[in-house]
């Protein structure tokens, strides 16, 4: 009963409130008197309605008469109060896109006008919205606003956060602002709540014909709408329309800063959404087409195809296959005669592993896929190849770690300046270790086997002491062997021991001419004397048809490199330019992802890692950037963005670069049928193949210290590398006098330090010392002499990168010629420069430790000496390079460059992939590249348990054929 008492004193006390700002109102709005005070009128009714409904929140204490008899009046109030403003002012509806109510009279009803006309600047261009704004200050809204916010508890802010709420929630996010103004006492609902619960209700009972939302108009959309779908504003002038579509439309900024190459005509012909290549923010981030890729991968086929490339994925794998059940054989026979049973009887216990764990040797790091040695009582895993040198008495895998150590100078000295201060520095940046040696935490000293081959563990703890290694499985004890019985078996049925055709029949390349250099398809890249592969392999991406396939697998197959230009041009031609990239990628209001505004960069004249803006960097990739002498600053992205992020950040850029790969059998990271990569299963750990960016500053000039490269470098896997952007960045007078007089110092500074030993005794045991062939080269010959050496190389450095498609300067060498280049190489070792600018003074080994480029100079000495030169071309943009695996090669920018690069492993080469493994797991534990990342050997096994089981079924399938013939037949 108090309560009801206290509710009711309230509401008189409200009516009299309002009665007074009735009049108020009159006084004050002139003409639009009459409709203010059936406002207030309204809101009074309201008011009293609200004074009724607020005790139905406290439940239990009123009867169902009782709600019952507060419902009906409530609805009485509602209709009576809506049919006062229809007849007063009506209801009518916005002819407008988004078909919102539009009160002709803004006094009334502030709280519901502004909820609506937020909607309304929701949808309408600016301009509208800034009439709309002006057209309520005219008619006296700040005026009924004041004395409408003490009654209704409203705040300023709390109807601007109104505004903003586009959710279907209008309700109850209204109720929950008013609490502050109740104080949380009456918990009454509030005044514009109520306001639009009439309006609702005088709309349900109005004879006027009208929908609660109207569609967008048709003609609006195609003729009359301003908005331009590229920057989402309408107040930017005229637009163009897309007759294609004909519900897009951009605006001429928008055109000329994100679409220059585009005409107005192209854009009305089909919009860039029609063609699939928009770059607005929306689109750039939209991973649609790329689920679609995967969706038909799953059901997309070779064009009937599969069968035969499956069964030559059989017979190019089956060699290796058989080498790896050879190796657990030996040492199931090994097993059995310790245990003194056969191997029939022998029972290997099979190891217990995660699918998403990867097992690898706790010796050399090499990836276990099968069978291993491992401890019962500790984690340590042995491989079988340190198993079979533990035993030769010869450990070769798992070198102990090596410290490295640069000296670090001044800044004059990367410009030929004396040394001042040095400070040693261990594990700087881009070593060939890791930042922190790797402590094995047990030693290999008086490690052996026992004479009946068993192993010990080499841990020595409270755990475990020198109990022996047990044999273990991960797929089962005789999974390899059963699957090689199977493969052989399929051989023979199928006929496939002579699938693979000689080369000599599917080469079509013509006869090539010793008096040219152009070829249709062919591209001359050596000068070798008595060679035949002095040519590359180039087709036009438009003109390859299936048949290709075989020619491009003949020289792939002889592990000579391809090129395969104009592949951009099979794409929707998406734009690969550096800020839309970027725009695609950063993420500022997403906290998820973080801002992604500050980046890692090389700077390739000291090999030292920095940071830099995201925004600056890409602003000296166009304009170009210069240090402190105006020498070109060369700096390369690191690892930007990550390519585990790839395909999540910049999705739309991830699926156009795998459209525009050709030779899909081999480089689909989807469905390559060629791909062992592709092969792993779903719940497998899989290596990271990529895509990933290469994203570098160049130049076409030869600089000989600071050059934008990539050094020397052996991958572990196939690649096929697309150059998608390039920037020509011109040098002003100023950086070419630059350049040449600090070339000089430059050429005194490399002849004192290697002239005379200017590296305080750093040696290296087993490495000779420089050629003296090298040193007279340095010495001899007058200042004179150095300037005409610098204008020389200059001038004939001049005609590279001329051309305005000029992209990179490609060196790749053959396999054949490894050896020799490896010796050269640790010959001349000390004449390349490397973090801080330093000569190396220790190589363990001289292609993976990537820290050797090769220049112009360096590559004749090679041709003089040794008789070997690389294939050189120049990677024009649209191209995609070919690079087989186990042929080591370099890469110099001649432009600003951005490249996106895919790894896959071929058929062809598993048996190079076996040999890197093998030649990564002698490396010291703490190099960067030991570490089997690739898990090769495991691939070449899921790879060929999956064609056993396609070839399977489809030999099932075709037996079930034949018999159902015969019956019928």
């Amino acid at each position: 009963m108090e309560a009801n008492q206290s509710l009711q004193e309230n509401s008189e006390s409200f009516d009299l409130n309002t009665q007074k700002q009735e009049e108020d109102i009159v006084i004050h709005n002139g003409e639009g008197s009459v409709s203010a005070v059936l406002e207030t009128k309204e809101c009074d009714s309201k008011a009293q309605g609200c004074s009724v409904q607020a005790p139905k929140k406290k439940r239990g204490r009123k009867s169902n008469a009782e709600r019952e008899a507060m419902k009906l009046k409530e609805k009485v109030d509602d209709d009576n109060v809506a049919a006062s403003v229809i007849e007063t002012r009506g209801i009518r509806l916005n002819t407008l896109n988004e078909g919102v109510e539009e009160d002709e009279s803004e006094g009334v009803n502030g709280g519901t006008v502004k909820k609506r006309r937020g909607r309304k600047r929701k949808t309408l261009g600016k301009g509208e919205a800034s009439d709309a704004k002006a057209k309520d200050e005219a008619n006296g809204e700040e005026i009924f606003k004041d004395g409408h916010e003490e009654q209704s508890g409203f705040s300023k802010q709390s109807r601007r956060g109104r505004k903003r709420k586009t959710s279907n929630n209008d309700d109850e996010a209204s109720d929950a602002k008013v609490e502050d103004g109740s104080n949380g006492e009456s918990e009454m609902p509030s005044e514009s709540t109520t306001q639009r619960r009439s309006l609702r209700s005088a709309r349900r009972h109005s004879n006027t014909p009208e929908t609660l939302k109207v569609k967008r108009n048709v003609k609006f959309t195609e003729e009359e709408c301003l908005m331009c779908h590229q920057c989402q504003r309408n107040d930017k002038g005229e637009v163009v329309r897309c007759t294609r579509c004909k519900r897009k439309r951009y605006c001429l900024f928008c055109l000329k800063n994100w679409y220059p190459e585009w005409k107005n005509d192209d854009v009305a012909e089909a919009c860039p959404v029609c063609r699939g290549n928009c770059n607005c923010k929306a689109c750039l981030r939209s991973d649609e087409l790329i689920k679609k890729m995967k969706e038909e991968a799953k059901k997309k086929r070779y064009e009937g195809n599969e069968v035969e490339l499956s069964k030559y994925l059989l017979i190019r794998l089956l060699p290796f296959v058989r080498q790896l059940n050879e190796e657990q054989m030996l040492e199931l026979g090994l097993e059995a005669k310790r245990q003194g049973l056969s191997l029939s009887e022998l029972n290997i216990e099979k190891a217990e592993y995660s699918a998403k764990e990867r097992v690898y040797c706790d010796n050399c790091k090499t990836s276990i896929f099968d069978y291993h040695r491992s401890c019962r009582k500790c984690s340590f895993d042995l491989c079988l190849t340190c198993c079979h040198e533990l035993r030769n008495g010869q450990l070769l895998g798992g070198a102990d770690p090596v410290e490295w150590e640069f000296i670090k100078c001044s800044l004059d000295y990367l410009h030929g300046g004396k040394k001042k201060e040095k400070v040693k520095e261990s594990e700087i940046h881009e070593l060939p270790a890791d930042p922190e040696p790797d402590i094995r935490g047990w030693s290999r000293s008086g490690w052996h086997a026992e004479s009946d081959a068993s192993i010990p563990c080499p841990k020595v703890n409270d755990v475990c002491c020198h109990s022996f290694l047990e044999l273990k499985s991960i797929f089962g004890q005789a999974f390899i062997s059963e699957l090689v019985y199977k493969a052989e078996e399929l051989a023979k049925s199928y006929k496939v021991q002579n699938a693979i055709e000689t080369p000599d029949n599917s080469c079509s390349c013509p006869k090539i001419c010793k008096n040219t250099d152009v070829r249709n398809n062919m591209r001359k890249a050596a000068s070798r004397e008595d060679s035949s592969d002095n040519w590359l392999y180039c087709p036009r991406a438009v003109d390859l048809q299936p048949v290709d396939l075989k020619h491009f697998q003949w020289h792939w197959n002889k592990g000579e490199p391809v090129i395969v230009s104009n592949v951009l041009e099979c794409t929707s031609g998406l734009s690969w330019e550096p800020l839309v990239m970027w725009r695609a990628f950063r993420q500022i209001t997403n906290t998820k992802h973080g801002q992604h505004l500050d980046v890692k960069v090389l700077d390739c004249l000291d090999w030292c890692e920095g940071e830099i803006n995201i925004h600056q960097f890409f602003t000296g990739y166009t304009k170009g950037r210069y240090d402190w002498k105006d020498w070109p600053q060369i700096l390369k992205l690191k690892d930007w963005p990550p390519s585990n992020l790839f395909e999540e950040r910049l999705p739309r850029h991830c699926a156009e670069f795998i459209s525009s790969l050709p030779y899909k059998e081999y480089t689909d990271p989807l469905r390559g049928a060629l791909n062992l990569a592709v092969k792993l299963p779903e719940k497998c750990l899989k290596p990271d193949m990529g895509p990933k960016t290469y994203i570098a500053y160049g130049l076409a000039q030869e600089l000989g210290r600071g050059d934008s490269v990539t050094k020397l470098h052996c991958d572990m896997s196939d690649a096929v590398n697309v150059l998608t952007h390039i920037a020509d960045v011109k040098l002003e007078h100023k950086n070419f006098v630059a350049i040449d007089t600090l070339k000089l110092r430059h050429l005194e500074q490399d002849k004192k330090e290697l002239f005379r030993d200017d590296q305080e005794g750093e040696t290296n045991v087993g490495m000779p010392a420089s050629s003296p062939s090298t040193v007279d080269d340095l010495s001899n010959g007058s200042e004179l002499q150095d300037v005409e050496k610098v204008k020389m190389k200059h001038e004939s450095m001049m005609s590279i990168g001329e051309d305005a498609s000029d992209g990179a300067l490609w060196d790749i060498f053959r396999r054949q010629d490894v050896p020799k280049l490896q010796e050269y190489l640790k010959k001349h070792f000390r004449e390349f420069r490397h973090v801080h600018c330093r000569p190396l003074n220790q190589v363990m080994h001289p292609i993976h430790d990537q820290t050797m480029y090769l220049t112009e100079e360096h590559k004749r000495k090679l041709k003089d000496e040794y008789g070997i030169e690389p294939w050189t071309f120049i990677q024009k943009l649209g191209d995609a390079v070919f690079i087989p695996t186990g042929c080591p090669h370099q890469v110099r920018n001649l432009k600003s460059c951005i490249k996106v690069a895919l790894d896959f492993v071929s058929p062809e080469n598993v048996g190079e992939c076996f040999r890197l493994t093998e030649e990564f797991r002698t490396l010291p534990i703490n190099h960067k590249s030991s570490e089997d990342k690739l898990e090769v050997k495991k691939m070449t096994v899921y790879a060929m348990d999956n064609v056993v089981k396609k070839l399977e079924k489809t030999r099932l399938v075709t037996l079930a054929s034949g018999l159902f013939c015969q019956r019928h037949y």
